[in-house]
């Protein structure tokens, strides 16, 4: 039986890259993502692998519903999904932010990976195999904050509850709930490290970026592990970004 991953925001950087990797790991994929013409690029780089491209806004319930419907529709069942779909607030004072730059990033990375959560348990605890395995991804930002991110701060910290609550609620039914809290992988989203960012004491600096699939290959050993087991939590990142001590 050939296994069904899941991916949201699956067009481009890590999303792209851990769908890549687990098309290759042998798992059908289903690609959600805003813009068709991008999952459309990543179903063609997927090669042989059965690839459905559902283009899809997390945060619309709509939308979800019809992602879900659409895969057990082309597959069946679902055994992985990966909640990835994400994005940031403007980097400009906390007071400074509207409402609706709030509900934005509020919307798509935490209402959004409920949604895909609820979606989720309801189409694994019915198919037979019972059971699944849920990914969550999310980020260092879980664990401290940048200067000026309390909208993407704010929604991390809150995807680490939803984490455990799935992996709590999720076991009558053989579903596994782990998160992947990832410190600067190099995509688009963070090419602007080369030239650098703001530290917590004001100044600008640089900060070391590590090669994407480090990211996509934990993702696949972490989809890869039968229901029994599960890494509740698992940080990957570059070695020398400023988080660890006193950076």
């Amino acid at each position: 039986m050939t296994k069904v991953a899941l991916v949201t925001g699956a067009g481009t950087g890590i999303g792209r890259a851990a769908a890549l990797a687990l098309g290759k790991a042998g798992y059908a994929l289903v690609l959600a993502g805003r813009r068709k013409e991008v999952l459309d690029d990543v179903a063609a780089a997927a090669g042989p692998t059965k690839t459905l491209a559902v283009p899809t806004d997390v945060g619309d319930p709509a939308s979800v519903n019809a992602l879900f419907a659409a895969t057990k529709a082309a597959f069946g069942r679902l055994d992985v999904l990966f909640n990835n779909a994400g994005v940031g607030g403007p980097p400009i004072l906390l007071e400074d932010l509207t409402f609706e730059q709030w509900k934005r990033v509020v919307d798509t990375n935490l209402t959004g990976a409920f949604l895909c959560t609820q979606e989720a348990i309801r189409l694994m605890k019915d198919q037979d195999p019972r059971g699944g395995r849920i990914i969550n991804n999310g980020s260092i930002s879980a664990h401290t904050p940048r200067p000026n991110s309390a909208p993407y701060t704010a929604t991390k910290h809150a995807m680490t509850g939803l984490t455990k609550s799935t992996a709590l609620d999720g076991r009558k039914y053989d579903i596994a709930c782990g998160q992947i809290d990832i410190g600067n992988a190099a995509t688009p989203m963070t090419r602007r490290m080369d030239k650098g960012i703001i530290q917590a004491n004001g100044t600008v600096a640089p900060e070391p970026t590590m090669d994407v699939e480090n990211v996509a290959q934990a993702v696949v050993y972490m989809a890869g592990l039968p229901l029994d087991a599960n890494v509740l939590t698992m940080t990957v990142m570059a070695t020398k970004m400023p988080y660890v001590g006193r950076g």
